[in-house]
């Protein structure tokens, strides 16, 4: 089941997370964050934070809300692992680098919880369309 949950949610957050980095916020985290932003993304380490990220939902999250059979709990849930994973980034930041934007971390938090809750309930109604 895990591995079935996690090949829906995977390309549920990729597609979603692509929009908001490549379109949406793009622009917003140059200005923001520019000078600490590398020229080039490490694709590897960003590929490795999408693995854990999303097993974590899968487990944590979109598991337990399809064993209750409540989609409230996905989305609830959702946001709250989003809130935590994206404090845990931001709010480190927020304490240990010099001038980091506070207006980034907000929208950071805000758009975990909203990352996290969407994909935990669009990945819950796909798997209970499909049975399981």
């Amino acid at each position: 089941m895990f591995i079935k949950l996690y090949l829906i949610a995977l390309p549920v957050f990729f597609g979603i997370d692509m929009v908001w980095l490549t379109l949406v916020a793009k622009n917003f985290y140059t200005k923001k964050i520019g000078y600490l932003m590398a020229k080039n993304p490490n694709l590897f380490a960003a590929f490795i934070f999408y693995l854990i990220f999303i097993a974590g939902l899968v487990i944590f999250v979109i598991s337990p809300a399809l064993e209750k059979k409540m989609w409230l709990s996905a989305l609830l849930n959702g946001a709250f692992f989003g809130l935590v994973t994206y404090a845990t980034y931001d709010l480190t930041n927020l304490a240990t680098i010099k001038d980091w934007p506070v207006l980034v971390t907000v929208i950071d938090l805000l758009w975990g919880m909203f990352l996290s809750a969407s994909v935990s309930v669009i990945s819950y109604l796909i798997a209970t369309k499909i049975g399981l």
